[in-house]
């Protein structure tokens, strides 16, 4: 009997894969990589065309000991790790560590872990594809000389411990610039106009908007005038249909928007439980089963076999016409085209027969993935919609009213934005007075930009072609564990050290965090992948520049160097004046005689400003998470507070206070709207 070896990436999915490939099969699991660059230094031969230095990750040893027994008994080796670039570098690497010999190993790969998909993978056993794997190597030495150069630049500027990153610090800039926006957004004022119009006593009143969204105070005046005691008269009525056609299946992006907003779930959260799904979960009867297609890819792409078992399925369940037609909107970007779409691996499956064998969570999220995938091969929903123009005079109002008439894929998934109005408009035809119950004149103020969330920033790096579907969620992670960033209540604040790190890297390194750069190293990445460009070509362009910014960086650095700031407190314990320092949660003040004397205590930042409740300092804190605001220095005595800064200015029309801006200033009173330019001096 042939002795062949299955090499995987986890424990778990050689649990599984073993089930399905019976004893002539040995199945183990590398745990990932077995060979990366070097943690003590960046690991890359300058001099030497910039060739990597690969190790053995420490404690990969005894693995590695046991994978060359294993590898000597085979007849037959077969590389199974994750069908990705990442995936190829692994089962590249392994052929490095242990030696192996062309003739003995080949690469399988698989969408899902099926049965038939695992042993379909072994008949279409190949060469390693080099191209995929130079495509990683790329990024992993871009990624490290960006983060081994830029670092201890970061650490003599700042504080020791920072890190920068080729996609880190465009995901903290877009976060700073969007903080920017909002606190330099200054609210404009708008009117809207709503009449409650009744047909008759037997009908109920119906509300009807005026037809201009966006109306001045002026505008509003004269309409109320120009209307009172008039009667309206419905001059026009306008009946039709209109479809909404099925949502694409899941990529890993919108996956995680997805279950941010319904779920949420973090991204991490999301990738760790889809993981868990990919890779198996033992079901009682059925044994080790992976329950959806592999996780991590940009297409919407679904194959034959599983488009045809879909449309069985709704036929047999919903009825035939309930079934879509196959088509649907495709990625026009390049995409990475060798996986499908996020989908379950057995419609079958269905998540009513799952609920109680798996956790709540994997429950959750296959159930978010199962409807979606199955909304996208279902039929579009078609709506009947009616809408009436009410007019008095020279004014016209409208009112619309929509209901389901098909329900298509909305039978098991409902949009976000679907927003069905249940009211309806019957009994009332063209010519038909109206008499007016109410009107009501409303006053309205614009929003400043959403904060990221999670899914929000995930959307845009993906839109702005930032990273790739592996690198979304780690990304984030960083972010958020080097406290350059925190969360409360899903939105994303940047803190005062995030502040100070994007400040510097915009200031010394402008293209590292430029999006276009970034997304055209990305691009560049997919041509090194289709076998269009060698990798190293990217390299020798790229590193030139990067060793120039940081050399200017540091000459720079060595003329404005901030020395620790002397403050104007005391220290308790020995009478030095204690200085200002930079930690994880932002500024604090310490005792210059460290280590002698240990003592530190919170920094409050005084602006100059007198709080308006109290009269003493207005000073700059930081909530428990890192966000900033003002607040009196004698909180809590003092309850005053606001997230924008105040400043000693009086609003000319009501006597508040009024709050910087960026290039205006503006009255925190609520509803008073008056702003000016921003004086030189503040």
């Amino acid at each position: 009997m042939a002795n062949n070896l299955v090499i995987v990436e986890s424990p778990a999915k050689a649990k599984t894969i073993k089930k399905f490939l019976g004893s002539s099969y040995e199945v183990i699991a590398s745990n990932g990589h077995v060979r990366d660059l070097p943690k003590s230094r960046m690991g890359i031969d300058i001099d030497n065309d910039y060739e990597p230095q690969y190790i053995t990750i420490r404690g990969k040893g005894e693995l590695l000991a046991t994978l060359r027994k294993a590898v000597k008994k085979a007849d037959k080796i077969y590389l199974a790790t994750d069908p990705d670039r990442e995936g190829e570098a692994i089962s590249y690497h392994l052929t490095e560590a242990l030696k192996l010999d062309k003739k003995k190993y080949k690469r399988i790969t698989f969408n899902e872990i099926t049965k038939n998909a695992v042993k379909n993978s072994i008949k279409q056993a190949r060469d390693i594809d080099m191209s995929l794997v130079d495509s990683q190597q790329a990024r992993r030495v871009l990624d490290r000389m960006v983060g081994y150069t830029i670092s201890p630049v970061l650490w003599e500027k700042i504080k020791r411990g920072l890190s920068a990153g080729r996609v880190q610090s465009v995901a903290l800039k877009l976060i700073c610039d969007r903080e920017d926006e909002i606190n330099s957004f200054i609210p404009e004022e708008y009117w809207s106009v709503e009449a409650e119009l009744k047909p008759n006593k037997n009908l109920k009143a119906v509300t009807f908007r005026y037809s201009k969204d966006k109306l001045t105070k002026n505008q509003v005046d004269e309409i109320l005038k120009d209307i009172k005691n008039k009667d309206f008269e419905i001059t026009d009525i306008k009946q039709s249909e209109k479809t909404k056609k099925h949502p694409l299946p899941f990529t890993t992006s919108t996956l995680q928007q997805e279950a941010g907003k319904k779920l949420n779930f973090a991204t991490s959260k999301t990738m760790r439980i889809a993981q868990q799904l990919y890779e198996g979960v033992d079901i009682k009867g059925k044994g080790t089963i992976g329950l959806i297609s592999y996780l991590r890819t940009d297409s919407t792409r679904i194959s034959d076999e599983a488009q045809k078992s879909a449309r069985d399925y709704i036929g047999a369940n919903f009825g035939e016409a309930y079934v879509g037609d196959g088509s649907g909107k495709t990625n026009e970007k390049k995409i990475q085209d060798a996986h499908e779409a996020i989908r379950p691996t057995d419609v079958n499956l269905t998540p009513a027969y799952l609920k109680d064998k798996l956790s709540r969570e994997q429950f959750r999220l296959y159930q978010l993935i199962y409807n979606r995938f199955l909304a996208s091969q279902m039929a579009p929903a078609v709506y009947e919609t009616n809408t009436m123009t009410a007019s008095v005079g020279k004014h016209s109002f409208r009112a619309s009213a929509s209901k389901v008439k098909f329900e298509g894929f909305l039978a098991v998934y409902t949009p976000d934005d679907d927003k069905e109005e249940n009211s309806k408009l019957s009994g009332i035809a063209v010519g038909d007075k109206l008499k007016s119950e109410n009107v009501d004149a409303k006053q309205h103020f614009t929003q400043p930009p959403a904060h990221y969330t999670e899914s929000l920033l995930v959307k845009a790096m993906e839109e702005l072609g930032i990273g790739r579907p592996s690198t979304y969620a780690p990304t984030i992670s960083i972010i958020l564990n080097r406290r350059y960033v925190v969360k409360e209540n899903k939105n994303l604040y940047v803190t005062e050290l995030g502040e100070a790190v994007n400040q510097f890297m915009c200031q010394a390194f402008p293209a590292i965090v430029d999006t276009s750069f970034t997304a055209n190293i990305e691009t560049l990445l997919d041509n090194i992948e289709e076998g269009d460009l060698d990798w190293k070509v990217i390299i020798r362009n790229f590193y030139p520049d990067l060793a120039d910014s940081v050399e200017n960086a540091k000459k720079e650095l060595e003329s404005i160097t901030i020395e620790d700031e002397v403050s104007d407190t005391e220290c308790d314990l020995c009478g030095r004046m204690m200085v200002i320092k930079y930690g994880p949660h932002g500024k604090f003040l310490a005792c210059p005689g460290f280590p002698e004397c240990k003592n530190t205590k919170p920094h409050f930042e005084k602006i100059g400003v007198l709080c308006p409740s109290c009269g003493q300092d207005i000073v700059l804190r930081k909530s428990k998470k890192g966000r900033k605001y003002f607040s009196c220095i004698s909180a809590p005595e003092c309850d005053f507070m606001s997230w924008a800064k105040p400043t000693t200015v009086k609003c000319k029309e009501c006597n508040s206070y009024m709050v910087d801006k960026g290039s205006k200033l503006m009255c925190s009173k609520d509803g008073c709207g008056y702003t000016c330019d921003k004086p030189k001096d503040i």
